[in-house]
């Protein structure tokens, strides 16, 4: 990963943009969009910055670099502290595809499929699960067994899949039901390679979701990263005699892999 996405609220907040013309107006509408304040020059209290000049660029970078904002340079990614991404937007799910600068019509090109694929409502689904969130903490008082069902849930075919258009109208049902316990489980997937990028499409999927990460010590750190930032992970030399509740997953090297 070459720049850590992230989601910056800026509703409220003073956003400076330097320059005129389409490329400036796409950051304006990009701005306020997500509910900032447009200033045309550094103001107390900015603490971000678009510059959209084909000349003297560099320069106004550097000043408000200066000034302590991170600056986005439009078509010069190596100026930027900063690149924005291409959205789908499912108000309040956001997704955002970005390549670092690198190719802005690829990033456009993975929208607009991954916009194919999403329901116009799946913010909607978004908004109930949240107003559900009480119910779901009384239904499910441990925060492992809440996780488990909802995953369970939202997974492809399961009783609140997001690709499902109606599943926002679902959610009360849901929570009526009596949701299956979730068995302990133990998956093993064996490594060919030491490079991430071979992985089949059903390692990847399971180490996206597992909650245990069981793998022998010569398994590389970029497989491992692949996982949930919140799996556990155990060193071992051999899989669990029992696994622990939820997915676990054992990991190990194929000789002279």
């Amino acid at each position: 990963m070459e720049q850590l996405p992230v989601f910056l609220n800026l509703r409220g907040r003073t956003v400076v943009l330097v320059g005129e013309g389409e490329a400036a107006e796409a950051k304006a509408r990009l701005i306020a969009r997500a509910g900032g304040r447009i200033v045309t020059a550094w103001e107390e209290g900015a603490s971000l910055a678009f510059v959209a000049l084909d000349e003297g660029a560099e320069d106004a970078a550097a000043a408000l670099r200066a000034r302590g904002l991170l600056v986005n340079v439009v078509d010069r990614p190596d100026l930027c502290d900063f690149t924005t991404p291409a959205i789908v937007d499912r108000a309040p799910v956001t997704i955002a595809i970005g390549t670092g600068g690198a190719s802005a019509g690829l990033a456009k090109a993975i929208r607009q499929r991954i916009e194919t694929l999403l329901p116009s409502r799946l913010g909607a689904l978004a908004t109930t699960l949240h107003a559900a969130r009480d119910a779901m903490k009384a239904r499910w008082p441990a925060a492992a067994d809440r996780r488990r069902v909802i995953d369970a849930a939202l997974a492809s075919g399961g009783a609140l899949d997001p690709l499902d258009a109606n599943t926002a109208d679902k959610v009360d049902d849901w929570l009526a039901s009596d949701a299956p316990a979730t068995p302990p489980r133990l998956e093993t997937i064996r490594l060919t390679s030491a490079d991430p990028d071979d992985l089949t499409l059903r390692a990847a999927r399971l180490l996206g979701e597992a909650d245990h990460i069981f793998h022998a010590p010569g398994v590389p750190a970029a497989i491992l990263d692949r996982a949930r930032a919140d799996a556990v992970r155990h060193i071992a030399e051999a899989p669990p005699a029992e696994a622990p509740a939820g997915l676990s997953l054992w990991l190990d090297m194929e000789r002279g892999g």
